[in-house]
């Protein structure tokens, strides 16, 4: 089903990474800056943990940007309009699993392509997102609404969050026979229905409990910042997907796991954070982490080879 040879990769390329720019620059693993790494882009690897159900079953979300972008607008209206703040907390999760909810019904039961469905639902929300705000940002958030802030125990909520549900998603997906119904819908269709399997219902789950995940990826974001801009964090879909198959979640589907996925987004914070302490315009970001895509890819395909 899976294996971690990719997850023990990107671990190494952080630590030679830490090692590397803190000799070159040692406020790089100061305090301020790891907790910047990890917490500030924790949001993207909560993401990545939905995004790499829905990639292990065969399937894609262009769309989570679009609506991270739109969930974070209704979560911070809510908030400035005096609603208590679990009505502000819990709203992104549940639009974000009615949404999905008819992505994935277009998906499992319609069959129309993820990859169509999504890309459609994008359009929607980013156009109705621009149409509606105007891009106007949303600023006077209360206190009680920034839980990205908060520090419980010493460490900052995003941290603990991502750790949690990475660790509780990949404990589901390995043991829970559900969980692992996911791979067997993404590596063998027939095989899986052949064995009583419900393709379809499996998608449908699957892009609803992403929905969940991404209106829980929209909290973090929406509340690390004292105001929210109402617009689409640019390129997010992109580096969510990335971070899925980077972290070893085959494009194809039927392997990976939500582990390499969250190690991929911390490494990407970290060649980004990087950057800036060797002197190096950020715009190479990009660039790097198309680099990095290739080699990880490349190096899956060895490790993956059948041994003679």
């Amino acid at each position: 089903m899976t294996d971690y040879g990719q997850e023990c990769v990107i671990i190494a390329a952080i630590l030679l990474l830490f090692v590397a720019v803190g000799l070159y620059n040692p406020r790089f693993l100061s305090t301020s800056n790891l907790t910047t790494i990890f917490s500030g882009n924790a949001y993207i690897a909560v993401a990545a943990i939905g995004m790499s159900m829905v990639i292990i079953t065969g399937h894609i979300d262009v769309s989570v940007g679009a609506l991270i972008g739109v969930l974070a607008t209704i979560s911070g209206t809510l908030a400035v309009s005096g609603y208590p703040v679990w009505v502000a907390w819990g709203a992104p999760i549940l639009l974000g699993m009615a949404v999905n909810f008819i992505v994935g019904w277009l998906v499992a039961f319609a069959r129309i392509p993820s990859i169509v469905v999504t890309l459609g639902m994008m359009s929607i929300l980013r156009g109705g997102l621009i149409s509606i705000t105007g891009g106007t940002w949303i600023s006077g958030l209360p206190k009680a609404f920034m839980i990205a802030q908060w520090k419980p125990f010493g460490l900052p909520f995003p941290i603990i969050a991502m750790v949690v549900l990475t660790l509780l998603a990949a404990w589901w997906m390995r043991n829970f026979p559900f969980g692992r119904s996911l791979y067997a819908v993404g590596g063998n269709p027939e095989a899986a229905k052949a064995t009583g399997i419900s393709s379809e219902r499996r998608v449908l789950a699957v892009f609803v409990i992403h929905g969940a995940i991404a209106g829980i990826a929209t909290i973090l974001f929406a509340t690390q910042l004292q105001v929210i801009q109402s617009t689409v964090p640019p390129n997010l879909e992109l580096t969510v997907i990335t971070a899925a198959v980077i972290g070893g979640v085959s494009i194809l589907g039927g392997s990976g796991t939500v582990i390499g996925s969250t190690l991929a987004a911390i490494l990407f914070a970290a060649i980004g954070s990087a950057l800036i302490f060797v002197n190096v315009s950020a715009y190479w970001l990009r660039a790097v982490i198309g680099g990095l895509i290739l080699i990880t890819v490349l190096a899956d395909m060895i490790r993956r080879r059948p041994k003679k």
